[in-house]
C-alpha cells in the first residue's frame, strides 16, 4: 500500500512542522472561521433546543461543558488527517486511498457521501418549511404550492455553489455576520420569558446520564462542520504548505469557541423560555425552534426575525454540506470509472452531479419527511465514525501522523465517538 512508502524523513518533517510558529491571523482565516461556523449553524442548531431541551435543564449544562472539546478535537483530527497527504491538492477521499489503499478509499468515499448527503436533503426540507411557515403565519398569505416553492429555494441555494468557492465564501461571510448578531440579540431578548422553575427539576443520576448519552448524537450533528473540513484543509495546504495542520488547529479552535459561545447561549435561552410540552409540539410540527417561537410569541421582533435567522442559518449551512456531498459523489463516481478503465470527463460529471443533487433535494423537500428522524437515522452513525473514529485510527496506523500519537485527547475523541454511535443504535432499536 502507498502508506508504506512514507519514510522516516516524512515523519520527522511532520514533527518539525508541529514546532513551526504559525503565521499571524489573517482576513482569510476569518473568512474560513465564519464559513465553518456557518456550516455548523444549520438545521442541527435550530433543532438542537428541541431534543436537548426535552431532557431538562441540568443535563443541558453537562452537554454544554463537553461539546466544546468534542467539537474542536474531532474536527482537528479530521483536518490533520487530510493535511497528512504528500500531495497538496488531495481531498479526503484521495487521502484515504493514499494511506489505506484503493479498496478502503472506495469504501470510505461511499460512507463519506452517505454521511453528508442526507443532511443536504434535510436542508431542502428545512428551508421549505421555514419559508412556508413565514408566508402563512407572519405575512398572512396562503401557503404556496410546495413543489414550486421548494424548487425556487433549492435553485437559489445551488446557484451560489455553482458560482464557485470564492463566491460561496463571500456570501457565507455576508450571511454569518448578521446571523451572529441577531442570534445573540435573540438569546438576550428571550431572557424575560425564562421559566426558572426548570432549575428546580433535578433528575436521578441514571436518568441524567441517560439523557446526556441519548442527546450526544444530536450534539454531534448540531456542531458538525466536517463536510467543509476537506476543502478547508486543501485550501490551507495550498496556502501554508507543510504548516497547514498548525494553521488549521488555530482556526478550528476559534471556530469551536465561537460555536459553543453563541449556540449554547441560544439553546439555553430557548429551552428556558418554552415548556417541555411546547418543545414536544415543535417537534411534532417538524418546525425549527425559531419558526415555532415566531408562531407562539407575541413579540413582533421574534415573529419576524425568528424565521429570518432560521432562513440564514440553513442557507449558510447548506453551502458547506453541499460542498462535502458533491466532493464525495464525485470521488465515488471517479473511482468507479477509473477501476473500469473508463475516461472521466469533468464537464459531464459536474453536470450529472448538479442534476442529481437538485432533483434528489427537490423530491425530498416535496415529500417533507421528519427532519429529526432523518438526523438520527441516516447521517448520525456515519458522521460519528468518520469524524471521531477514522482520524484516531489513522493516527495509530499512518506514519505521517506519528507525531500525534500517545495523547489523552485521542482517547477522549474515541470515547465520544463510541458514545455517539451506541446512542444512535440504541435509539434505532428502541
Amino acid at each position: 500500500m502507498q502508506r508504506d512508502s512514507i519514510s522516516a524523513q516524512d515523519v520527522a518533517v511532520s514533527a518539525q512542522d508541529e514546532q513551526t510558529p504559525v503565521k499571524g491571523w489573517s482576513r482569510q482565516d476569518t473568512t474560513w472561521m465564519l464559513s465553518l461556523f456557518g456550516t455548523a449553524v444549520g438545521a442541527g442548531i435550530l433543532f438542537l433546543p428541541i431534543n436537548a431541551g426535552m431532557g431538562g435543564f441540568w443535563p443541558l449544562v453537562l452537554m454544554a461543558a463537553i461539546i466544546g472539546p468534542m467539537t474542536y478535537l474531532a474536527h482537528r483530527g479530521l483536518s490533520r488527517f487530510v493535511c497528512s497527504s504528500k500531495n497538496p491538492g488531495s481531498d479526503i477521499t484521495q487521502v484515504v486511498e493514499e494511506h489505506f489503499g484503493v479498496s478502503a478509499g472506495k469504501a470510505i468515499t461511499v460512507l463519506y457521501f452517505f454521511a453528508i448527503f442526507p443532511i443536504v436533503l434535510i436542508y431542502g426540507v428545512g428551508i421549505t418549511n421555514t419559508v412556508d411557515s413565514f408566508i402563512v403565519n407572519q405575512l398572512g398569505f396562503a401557503s404556496p404550492p410546495r413543489i414550486i416553492l421548494s424548487a425556487v429555494l433549492i435553485i437559489g441555494m445551488m446557484s451560489v455553489m455553482v458560482a464557485g468557492e470564492k463566491f460561496m465564501l463571500k456570501v457565507t461571510q455576508f450571511l454569518v455576520y448578521p446571523l451572529v448578531a441577531i442570534l445573540a440579540f435573540m438569546s438576550f431578548y428571550l431572557i424575560p420569558d425564562w421559566k426558572l422553575d426548570a432549575l428546580q427539576v433535578v433528575p436521578s443520576t441514571g436518568e441524567f446520564l441517560g439523557t446526556v448519552w441519548l442527546t450526544i448524537p444530536v450534539l454531534v450533528f448540531a456542531f458538525n462542520h466536517s463536510p467543509a473540513i476537506s476543502q478547508f484543509s486543501v485550501s490551507l495546504k495550498r496556502d501554508h504548505g507543510n504548516n497547514a495542520a498548525k494553521k488549521a488547529d488555530v482556526i478550528l479552535r476559534n471556530t469551536s469557541m465561537m460555536l459553543v459561545g453563541f449556540v449554547m447561549l441560544f439553546v439555553f435561552s430557548c429551552v428556558l423560555s418554552l415548556s417541555p410540552a411546547q418543545l414536544a409540539e415543535a417537534k411534532s410540527q417538524n418546525l425549527a425552534i425559531l419558526s415555532y417561537l415566531a408562531n407562539v410569541h407575541s413579540s413582533g421582533f421574534v415573529s419576524y426575525f425568528g424565521p429570518i435567522i432560521a432562513f440564514i442559518a440553513i442557507i449558510s449551512s447548506f453551502f458547506g454540506h453541499y460542498l462535502g456531498a458533491t466532493e464525495g459523489l464525485k470521488g465515488m463516481i471517479t473511482k468507479q470509472l477509473r477501476s473500469s478503465n473508463k475516461e472521466v470527463s469533468d464537464a459531464k460529471l459536474n453536470k450529472f452531479i448538479l442534476g442529481f443533487m437538485f432533483f434528489s433535494i427537490w423530491i425530498v423537500a416535496v415529500i417533507n419527511p421528519s427532519i429529526l428522524g432523518m438526523i438520527e437515522a441516516l447521517g448520525g452513525p456515519i458522521i460519528a465514525a468518520i469524524l471521531y473514529l477514522m482520524p484516531m485510527y489513522a493516527v495509530h496506523k499512518v506514519p505521517a501522523l506519528k507525531a500525534y500519537r500517545g495523547r489523552i485527547s485521542n482517547v477522549f475523541v474515541v470515547i465520544a465517538g463510541l458514545l455517539a454511535m451506541t446512542a444512535i443504535l440504541f435509539g434505532l432499536m428502541s
